[in-house]
């Protein structure tokens, strides 16, 4: 039993923990921060710029060019002129692309035929672009048929060419009732009604009365005339205004050719045409109007 006591007695000694004193330790005093000197805010505001502009040059030079292509630079093949169905294997050639934007009636070229195109031939563009386009429609546009009866010729023609359509061949028929009024309105050969849709530019013919037989009559000489001088005799002759080479020239321009041409002994009867050839208005010379006899100077007596 004494040896049990013992070892009890020698571990509750080891195990009992000291009394508290009463005391609290130390708490170690916190350093205030250290201030940071102009120098090193400098240095420090330094090394953000120069990593700013690191990344805005990798980002203009390395990654934006390798993401758009931006070295892949063709240029822009011709292709007005060209039917629609030509120019797919053209475009695909240099990368590019097409796209049909808007279409106009022209008379003069089949239909489908490229008439203008956007960027233009020899543009420098990145690949895959979009080739912009206008095609010729297929389809002409059409007008309401005007009613001409009764019409002088010079304003039938007049309301054809309002309408966008040209005067034909002129048929004149024996009418002492009516002379060289419209009688009647003809496409091909055909009786055409009034209000009827037909297509634009379309060639229209016009019979009108006349007081006697359409004999012949000497061809008038055109050349050296304005465009409007031309159309003042040609009306009162009876006579078409036909073919006008180039037709934007306007009522000043200068006809230098005829069809058919003056030449004696050269007929020609009513309701026939004249094809014309222009060449641009001349320039008028500028009249300087002479001073005024007040104005002019008088010489100072010298003095003696």
């Amino acid at each position: 039993m004494s040896l049990l006591q013992d070892i009890i007695s020698r571990f509750s000694k080891g195990s009992s923990s000291p009394k508290p004193t009463g005391t609290r330790p130390a708490v170690s005093a916190i350093k205030p921060a250290r201030s940071v000197s102009a120098k090193e805010l400098a240095i420090h505001l330094g090394i953000m710029a120069v990593l700013v502009i690191i990344l805005v040059l990798f980002f203009f030079f390395i990654y934006l060019p390798s993401s758009t292509n931006h070295n892949d630079i063709v240029e822009v093949p011709k292709i007005t002129g060209m039917k629609l169905d030509q120019i797919a294997d053209i475009l695909e050639e240099h990368d590019l692309r097409y796209e049909v934007q808007d279409s106009d009636y022209v008379s003069k070229l089949p239909p489908l035929t490229v008439i203008t195109q956007y960027p233009a031939a020899g543009s420098q563009v990145k690949e895959d672009r979009k080739i912009f386009i206008t095609v010729v429609a297929q389809n002409p546009p059409t007008v309401e048929m005007p009613d001409l009866k009764d019409f002088s010729l010079r304003s039938a023609q007049e309301t054809l060419e309002n309408f966008e359509l040209s005067l034909g061949k002129v048929i004149y028929q024996p009418d002492s009732l009516h002379p060289n009024s419209v009688l009647g309105q003809q496409i091909n050969g055909k009786a055409v009604e009034p209000g009827i849709r037909i297509a634009k530019h379309t060639q229209v013919d016009l019979i009108l009365g006349s007081l006697g037989d359409n004999k012949p009559f000497a061809v008038p000489n055109l050349i050296g005339r304005t465009m409007g001088e031309a159309e003042s005799i040609l009306m009162g002759l009876g006579l078409v205004k036909g073919t006008i080479t180039p037709d934007t020239l306007g009522a000043n321009a200068t006809i230098n050719k005829q069809v058919p041409g003056y030449v004696r002994g050269s007929t020609i009867r009513k309701g026939e045409r004249i094809n014309l050839w222009l060449s641009p208005p001349k320039p008028r010379p500028v009249k300087v109007a002479p001073a005024p006899v007040d104005s002019i100077p008088t010489p100072v007596d010298s003095v003696q």
